[in-house]
Formats: C-alpha cells, sequence, structure tokens
C-alpha cells in the first residue's frame, strides 16, 4: 500500500510546454531527425509532427504516465533521464528500461489495440520529453508505405534487443546476468582493451533491473572489483579485461 500511495503522490500533472512550430538546432530537438521512426520522414511532414505534439517537462521521480493508463501519445526523450517500471502483484516495482536524450518509448502505442501503457514512466532526474500523438503519426503511415516500412523495421530492430535482454535475464547466476549487463554497456570498440562505462541507473534500480537484491549486486560488484575485474567510482565503473570477464560468465 506504501508504494501505491508514495506513487500517486508522485503523479502530479505534468507541465505542459508550448506546441512545437518549427525545428531548432539548439531546442534540443535536431536529433528526432536521426531517430528510425522520423529519418524516412520528409521535412514537412517530420514538421506536421512537431506543430501537433507538445513538450513536457518532469520534475524529479514525477510520472510521466501510469500502468494501464489509456495510451494517446508516444514519446521522445529531449533531455534528461527516465526509467520505465511495472509493480508486481506485491506493489513491489520491477525495472524495465532506462532512457535517454534521443530515446524514443512506448511507440508501440502506434498498432495497439486498445491502447494502453503497459508500464509507469518516471523522470530520474529533471527532464523533457517530446508527446507525440499516436493519431498523427498514424495518418503519416497510412498514406505513405515507405514510411510504414521503416516503422516495422524499428520494432523488427527492438525485437532483437528484447530478445538479446531476455537471453541476459534466464542466466540464472546472479554474477553472470551482472557481467553480461556491464559488457553490453561497453562500447564495441572497447570489447577488447576495456573501457569505462556509466551506469545508467542508480545500482539498486539496476538491481532491480537484473532480477537480484541491491545487497547482492553490491557483493557481487565489490568481487570483481576485489580480482581487480572492475574499479569502480560511484555510478562509473572501467572495466580492465573484458575476455576475462566474459571468461569467468561462461
Amino acid at each position: 500500500m506504501a508504494v501505491v500511495q508514495s506513487i500517486e503522490k508522485r503523479y502530479e500533472k505534468p507541465v505542459l510546454l508550448a506546441t512545437n512550430r518549427f525545428l531548432e538546432e539548439e531546442d534540443g530537438l535536431a536529433a528526432i531527425q536521426g531517430h528510425p521512426l522520423f529519418s524516412s520522414l520528409e521535412p514537412w511532414d517530420l514538421q506536421y509532427i512537431l506543430q501537433h505534439s507538445r513538450r513536457v517537462r518532469l520534475g524529479h521521480h514525477q510520472l510521466l504516465y501510469r500502468q494501464d493508463m489509456p495510451a494517446h501519445h508516444f514519446f521522445f526523450v529531449i533531455s534528461g533521464r527516465l526509467r520505465l517500471y511495472r509493480l508486481d502483484a506485491s506493489g513491489v516495482d520491477r525495472t524495465l528500461d532506462s532512457l535517454l536524450p534521443g530515446d524514443c518509448f512506448a511507440e508501440v502505442m502506434i498498432y495497439a489495440d486498445p491502447p494502453r501503457y503497459a508500464c509507469y514512466a518516471e523522470a530520474l532526474k529533471n527532464s523533457e520529453v517530446l508527446m507525440i500523438p499516436v493519431k498523427v503519426y498514424q495518418e503519416l503511415l497510412e498514406g505513405n508505405h515507405r514510411y510504414a516500412r521503416a516503422a516495422l523495421q524499428h520494432y523488427a530492430k527492438r525485437a532483437v534487443s528484447r530478445f538479446h535482454d531476455l537471453e541476459i535475464m534466464t542466466v540464472q547466476s546472479a554474477r553472470d546476468r551482472l557481467i553480461r549487463y556491464l559488457i553490453d554497456l561497453l562500447p564495441e570498440n572497447a570489447r577488447q582493451q576495456g573501457g569505462e562505462v556509466e551506469l545508467p541507473l542508480p545500482k539498486c534500480l539496476v538491481a532491480s533491473r537484473l532480477a537480484m537484491q541491491p545487497e547482492t549486486f553490491s557483493r557481487i560488484l565489490a568481487d570483481l572489483k576485489g580480482n581487480g575485474l572492475v574499479r569502480v567510482n560511484r555510478s562509473k565503473l572501467f572495466i580492465t579485461d573484458p575476455a576475462r570477464l566474459i571468461q569467468i560468465s561462461q
């Protein structure tokens, strides 16, 4: 019950800003042109979407939407950081994903029937998102097969990524799940020599994302650190030997 009450308390209406009238390099929206859902749009069609969309400003820990709410919009992250989570039967929240500037989310609502949000969306810091009406985007898809094909390609890529996430979660060892997660955070060009990664969520939420207790997460991370496999500086980790890390998880 306490969890539900805290969620309801956080669900104050987000701050709606002015309708977007044009695209400017400095307004944080230029990145939308490179997103797969929008990159194939003609400039006037992208402008049409922006004219019917609104910016939404969220405070720290403020909810954008709740699980099972009717869904009439999907979203593009302009700034800040958000997380998606669901409540289980006992009222405990389970982290599903983290979102950064340039990410789209809830875009499955374009094809959902009936359209309802499958989880909660919460700002982890002061954030701003673009709220895009589903019907406006649907109109463009119905009138242009090239746009529809690009949207389906985006969903196919997302499906492959989700299967990879599920594969990680089926690994029974908590240590191996954490190792696989850390390796995935490394850029491709650092998979051999090692490099620095930053956790996209607070450590307690990463633990939730990997279906383990925060104490288990801390213990495993301390063990990896003690064996010289990672160096830890708050939310940043330096992976010294990715090949060795992968080897011990196999």
